[in-house]
């Protein structure tokens, strides 16, 4: 098999601009100057990944842990401090998660276009 380098992950959303400044206040994350309110992009800087953000019209909010509307994906992030990572996040448009299968290691969150992701204790 050929070797393949990950370039670009793309989530589903009806505001790419706004998931895309979610994420960039969350990671830090460089905004790519050629986003619009199609496609939104944030990119890491040396390695080339992107991460990126399309409208979707009509689109459906993933349903967390109910399986009515997948996941689809769903991201982990390393953080020091749980409640702190926790607090600050929530203050910038997340949402938490009434489930939390183990909220002593790990906190679920959901973005403001609701797809899922962990807080990871580091």
């Amino acid at each position: 098999m050929r070797h393949m380098k990950l370039r670009e992950i793309t989530l589903d959303c009806p505001d790419p601009l706004a998931l895309a400044a979610f994420y960039q206040q969350a990671t830090g994350l460089t905004p790519h100057p050629a986003s619009d309110a199609e496609f939104a992009a944030l990119v890491t800087g040396g390695d080339g990944l992107a991460l990126g953000f399309q409208r979707v019209d009509d689109y459906r909010a993933p349903r967390w842990p109910d399986q009515t509307v997948p996941q689809q994906v769903h991201f982990d992030f390393e953080v020091d401090d749980l409640d702190e990572a926790e607090a600050d996040l929530l203050e910038l448009g997340a949402s938490k998660a009434a489930h939390q299968p183990n909220e002593g290691r790990w906190r679920v969150l959901t973005d403001p276009a609701g797809h899922p992701f962990c807080l990871l204790k580091g």
